[in-house]
């Protein structure tokens, strides 16, 4: 498969560029597979950590460019080793049999090659974990259909209705309709989730939105679309962890944390759209920190 790096399409800006000479596109990586992090992550949704913790993999490099990304060492500026695939495959097991919950891969989009040989290799030595593909939402339905098989959970973002807003803070145009098409493609291949008897996703979608302060509107329509597009039994996750770092602590609208109140308008929202399954962070009262608890408002 990594032959067809020679003109890669992977993602959605379809670069074309011949990453097996080292020429870089968008998402600046090149043929070699680059992770940045191997950790055992408590802090994802409950019925993802559980109490085990989920598997992440931390890919270095990302197609976007958000200007308040709060892993930006690793997405911007690339921080990271090069492996070979094999490297994967034995970070895989051995976070299986540090009884990890799954295998979560993060922004893993530019090495969708790498992962699926990985994943094939990884399964012939034992590795029965369900494998999550953590995306900004951002994809390719061809790409993802590659994917069909090897992917039992899909957890993207959805971030903007609003392509004004993509274009300003993420660098990409068509954001809304390409991640509307991507989210719809994920839902077709696992479904709704389904969690085994200790609660711990096994299969399906989850879609999360982080709260933007200043754009109660897009919020409220993103999920608007995802109650009318996908149904209220999808799980949402709201991710109330904005805090302004990168690039955004310089950006008016974007240079403060939430208020109480424009994460009580959202609360207050979820309810009224009646959505019934997922999660909403709870909203911290530290600056430049993640906000790991979730409350299971939804369910």
């Amino acid at each position: 498969m990594l032959e067809k790096l020679e003109k890669c399409e992977l993602c959605p800006f379809k670069c074309k560029v011949n990453r097996l000479e080292g020429n870089i596109g968008k998402c600046r990586a090149t043929d070699k597979l680059k992770i940045s992090l191997v950790s055992l992550h408590k802090y994802e949704e409950p019925c993802i950590s559980g109490t085990n913790g989920s598997g992440t993999i931390f890919f270095s490099n990302c197609n976007f460019n958000c200007v308040f990304c709060q892993n930006y060492k690793i997405s911007q500026e690339g921080m990271g080793q090069e492996v070979e695939v094999e490297f994967l495959v034995k970070k895989m097991l051995e976070l299986q049999a540090k009884g990890a919950n799954n295998i979560n891969l993060v922004t893993p989009v530019m090495y969708v090659y790498h992962i699926i040989e990985a994943i094939k290799i990884a399964r012939k030595h034992g590795l029965k974990l369900p494998i999550i593909y953590n995306s900004n939402g951002y994809e390719n339905i061809e790409t993802l259909k590659l994917l069909e098989g090897y992917i039992d959970v899909y957890l993207p973002d959805f971030k903007y209705y609003y392509n004004s807003l993509g274009e300003r803070y993420s660098n990409v145009k068509n954001y809304f309709e390409v991640t509307a098409k991507a989210i719809k493609e994920m839902y077709r291949q696992v479904g709704i989730p389904k969690l085994n008897e200790k609660g711990i996703i096994q299969k399906g979608l989850i879609i999360r939105h982080l709260i933007l302060p200043n754009k109660i509107q897009n919020s409220k329509k993103v999920l608007k679309w995802i109650t009318e597009n996908i149904g209220k039994d999808v799980y949402i996750s709201i991710m109330a962890q904005y805090f302004p770092t990168y690039k955004a602590k310089n950006i008016n609208n974007l240079n403060r944390k939430l208020t109480k109140e424009e994460y009580n308008k959202i609360e207050d929202y979820i309810f009224e759209l009646g959505l019934e399954n997922g999660y909403m962070q709870e909203l911290g009262d530290h600056e430049e920190e993640y906000v790991p608890n979730f409350k299971n408002t939804l369910t």
